[in-house]
């Protein structure tokens, strides 16, 4: 577990990730996280869910119409 403080910068507050979160998290300088809420609470986590939910119904059109897909692929 991690305690992490909030600090101001300019007119907004941020939080300062210590680097072995950061190199968990495999983040670097730029990139971007995303608050969910989540059963207990909110996660911050580097993956977008949204991508995240285009990803499975592509699969599940991948899986299904793999045919297809393969004879366009010629």
């Amino acid at each position: 577990m991690h305690a992490l403080k909030l600090t101001q910068i300019g007119n907004s507050v941020g939080v300062i990730l210590p680097k072995e979160v950061l190199a968990k998290l495999k983040l670097e300088k730029g990139d971007t996280l995303y608050l969910t809420d989540s059963p207990d609470g909110m996660r911050i986590t580097p993956h977008d869910p949204v991508f995240e939910d285009q990803m499975h119904a592509a699969r599940g059109i991948m899986k299904s119409r793999r045919a297809v897909l393969r004879e366009l692929a010629k």
